[in-house]
């Protein structure tokens, strides 16, 4: 019977109101709290589910480790190392904070043809296998000499005497100085030379640049943004997990919205002398809301159909202008979805406004157009305060 009424709210809301009027129960919005819940946790599984975000060594946590502290380079003779406050790559994670860190490594020698510079103990890193990080990334900024150098090595080390290599010329050809150069490495054992019968793609601990110029210059080069990445990981680590914190958060975004809605019309409606009654008020709201259940209903169905969707580095590192390409992919997979979020949204807007005003109108005795002003005002000063209390 409880649930009887509660779905006549959507086929026949002004029979279904005046039937709450008659005989307010708290029964009806609970149980619609209820629905909501389940509907809505499986609403967010199902997208989180799909969603896929690229892993990095340092992580996201730790931004930029490498590269924001010049104590960790071991530098080699005539090499001087130091932390550069004022030229960094400046990037976000989800605009939250940042995920380069905010310096770089300069490292600088005077009157060279070479400039090294190698990072120790950062292992064991296992770039094996399907569970292994697949490229490496780093921007490299030279100041001076303006000629870009003649040739770049890299070499990632097992041990001291045990290491892969790979010639970095070709990724420099189009380089130029006073410009971070953005480079993303393939680790791939097939472009890598292998040096030393111990050297393991499962087992890295060290990295080492070396740069090499045709003429004897004064040398400046920055080095930031270096990961290690590839691994893509859904979001949904464990379903327990994930019930235990979207469970009650959605208990509590349905609650608030219920108790805020209804009493707004209530204040509203007292304030042009209607005699309502706060239970029944109270009620009639948690019965408008219906709407939330229907569509988070819509959405779980809608989302369903979305493809795997995969955030990689450029767009959750948020440094401007990057990420385009792996933005635009995702925008063609969720374009339809996104616009029927966004019509949903709006009908169900539209829809909510329509049953308060109906339960404004017969509990209050108010003209359509005074029910309509109070029950527009009231829902969207409820969705404007919800939206500040749970940071939506």
């Amino acid at each position: 019977m409880f649930a009887y009424g509660i779905f006549k709210v959507i086929y026949a809301p002004h029979k279904a109101f005046r039937e709450i009027i008659q005989n307010p129960r708290y029964i009806g919005p609970i149980l619609i709290m209820i629905l909501f819940t389940v509907a809505n946790a499986g609403f967010g599984y199902t997208l989180i589910s799909k969603t896929y975000v690229e892993q990095t060594l340092p992580a996201s946590e730790q931004p930029g480790t490498w590269t924001e502290n010049s104590a960790l380079w071991t530098n080699y003779p005539g090499v001087n190392s130091t932390e550069n406050y004022d030229d960094y790559i400046n990037g976000t994670y989800f605009g939250s904070k940042a995920y380069y860190g905010n310096k770089s490594i300069e490292f600088s020698a005077a009157d060279s043809t070479r400039i090294s510079m190698q990072l120790d103990n950062i292992g064991p890193i296992n770039c094996l296998g399907s569970e292994g990080y697949k490229n490496l990334s780093l921007r490299i900024k030279w100041i001076s000499p303006e000629v870009k150098p003649e040739n770049v090595t890299i070499y990632l080390f097992s041990t001291a005497s045990d290491y892969f290599y790979s010639n970095l010329k070709q990724e420099f050809a189009n380089s130029a100085s006073n410009f971070w150069n953005n480079l993303t490495i393939s680790l791939k054992p097939s472009t890598w030379v292998l040096y030393g019968s111990n050297a393991s793609w499962g087992n890295i601990n060290g990295l080492k640049l070396d740069f090499v110029w045709l003429n004897n210059s004064n040398i400046t080069l920055l080095v930031d943004g270096l990961f290690f990445r590839g691994i893509f990981k859904s979001q949904m680590l464990d379903v327990s997990s994930f019930l235990l914190s979207f469970v009650p958060q959605s208990f509590m975004q349905f609650f608030i919205q219920w108790v805020l809605l209804g009493g707004m019309i209530y204040i509203m409606t007292k304030a042009f002398r209607a005699k309502t009654v706060w239970k029944a008020m109270l009620i009639l709201a948690g019965f408008a809301l219906i709407t939330m259940f229907i569509q988070a209903l819509v959405y779980a169905a809608t989302f369903s159909t979305l493809p795997e969707l995969y955030y990689p580095l450029e767009i959750i590192g948020g440094v401007k202008g990057e990420g385009d390409i792996a933005s635009n992919k995702i925008l063609e997979a969720t374009w339809l979805v996104s616009d029927i979020y966004r019509y949903v949204q709006i009908g169900v807007f539209v829809w909510t406004i329509l049953l308060c005003a109906i339960a404004t109108r017969l509990s209050a005795e108010f003209s359509w157009t005074k029910s309509f002003l109070v029950s527009a005002t009231a829902y969207f000063a409820t969705i404007t305060v919800v939206g500040l209390i749970l940071g939506y």
